[in-house]
C-alpha cells in the first residue's frame, strides 16, 4: 500500500466534509428563497395540500436520484434509468395481474432491475466499455424491447390490489404520501452510508482518483459495479411507484425521466468528474427543482419556459461547479 496514498484517502474525509457542508447550506438557503417567493407570487402555492403534493411528486426523482448520485460520485454514469421506469413495471404488473400477489410481483420487477444492474456494472467495471456508451445503450434496448412487447398500448393493473394502490394514494396521517416516506427513508439510510461507513468513503475514494484508491487496497472495480446494481434497484422503486401511479404499463413511462434526475444530481453539487457530492445535496437539488416548476405552473408560464428556466439553472450549476473545482487546483 503507498503511503502517499493512504495519507491521501484518510485526509480526504473531513475536507470532503466541509465542503460538502457548505454547498449543502447554499442549496438549503436557495430553497428557502424559491419556497418564500412563489408563497407571495402563485396563488395556494404554501399550502399544507400542495407542498405535501410536491413532495409527491419529488419521490420518484429523489429515490431514482439517489442511485445516480451514487453512480456519478463513483466516477461513472447511469443512464438508463428512465428507461428501466417503463420495462420493469412490465414484470411487475404482468405478474400481479396473473398471480394476484403483490410480492410477488414486486419481486419480479426487483430481479429484473437486479440483472439490469448487474449488466451495467460488468460492462463498465470489469469489460472496462465507457459507462456513459453502457447506459446508453440498455436505455435505448429497454424502451425499445417495451415498445415491441406492450404495441405500444398500455398494460392495465387488472389486479387493482389495495397495498399497491397504496404506493400512489396511500399517505402516512393524511397528510405526507407514502411515496414520500419511502424516498425519505432510503436517503436517510444511504446518506448514513456514504457519511460513516466505510463502503461510502471507498465510493468517494474511487471517484476522486481510481489510482490512489488502488494503491490503498481498494476494489475499484468492485466498488463501481456494486454502485450500478444499487442505482438500478433504486430505479425500480422508483418505476413500482410510478407503475402504481398511473395504473399500468405503458411504453412512455419515464420518458426523459433520466434527464431530469441528472439535472437535479448536478445541480445537488454532485460533480460529474467523480468523487465530489452529497446525497443531501442532491435532494435539495430535486426539491428546488420540483418546487421552482409548481411555481411557475402556479404563475400559469408555459411548459416551454419552464424548460428553459431550468436548462439555464443547470448550465449555471455546472458552470459554477467547474469554477471551483479550477479555483481549487491553481488552474
Amino acid at each position: 500500500m503507498s503511503l502517499a496514498g493512504t495519507r491521501s484517502i484518510e485526509a480526504a474525509p473531513s475536507m470532503l466534509a466541509r465542503l460538502l457542508a457548505r454547498q449543502e447550506l447554499a442549496l438549503l438557503l436557495c430553497l428557502i428563497l424559491v419556497i418564500a417567493f412563489f408563497s407571495f407570487t402563485a396563488e395556494n402555492f404554501f399550502s399544507v395540500r400542495n407542498i405535501t403534493n410536491v413532495l409527491g411528486q419529488a419521490s420518484l426523482a429523489l429515490t431514482a436520484g439517489i442511485g445516480c448520485a451514487i453512480v456519478f460520485m463513483s466516477g461513472e454514469v447511469d443512464i438508463s434509468i428512465g428507461s428501466l421506469l417503463a420495462t420493469i413495471a412490465l414484470p411487475l404488473i404482468i405478474i400481479m395481474n396473473d398471480t394476484n400477489s403483490l410480492v410477488l410481483g414486486i419481486s419480479g420487477a426487483l430481479l429484473f432491475g437486479l440483472i439490469i444492474g448487474i449488466v451495467n456494472g460488468y460492462l463498465t467495471a470489469y469489460a472496462g466499455i465507457n459507462s456513459l456508451i453502457v447506459t446508453l445503450g440498455t436505455m435505448f434496448i429497454m424502451r425499445g424491447g417495451v415498445y415491441l412487447y406492450t404495441g405500444q398500448r398500455a398494460i392495465p393493473d387488472d389486479a387493482a390490489l389495495d397495498s399497491f394502490i397504496a404506493l400512489s394514494d396511500g399517505r402516512l396521517f393524511n397528510v405526507i404520501p407514502y411515496s414520500a416516506v419511502i424516498a425519505i427513508v432510503l436517503l436517510a439510510v444511504f446518506a448514513y452510508m456514504m457519511q460513516h461507513r466505510p463502503f461510502g468513503r471507498q465510493i468517494y475514494a474511487v471517484g476522486g482518483n481510481p489510482e490512489v484508491a488502488r494503491l490503498a487496497g481498494y476494489d475499484v472495480r468492485r466498488v463501481k459495479f456494486i454502485c450500478f446494481i444499487i442505482s438500478a434497484l433504486l430505479a425500480t422503486v422508483a418505476g413500482i411507484i410510478l407503475a402504481a401511479r398511473v395504473g399500468s404499463a405503458q411504453h412512455t413511462a419515464g420518458l426523459n425521466f433520466e434527464f431530469q434526475v441528472v439535472a437535479a444530481t448536478v445541480l445537488g453539487g454532485v460533480s460529474l468528474a467523480g468523487g465530489i457530492g452529497s446525497l443531501t445535496g442532491m435532494a435539495l437539488g430535486v426539491l428546488i427543482l420540483q418546487f421552482l416548476s409548481n411555481g411557475l405552473r402556479g404563475l400559469g408560464l408555459p411548459t416551454e419556459w419552464q424548460l428553459v428556466i431550468t436548462g439555464m439553472i443547470i448550465i449555471a450549476a455546472v458552470a459554477f461547479d467547474e469554477a471551483k473545482r479550477r479555483r481549487a487546483i491553481g488552474g
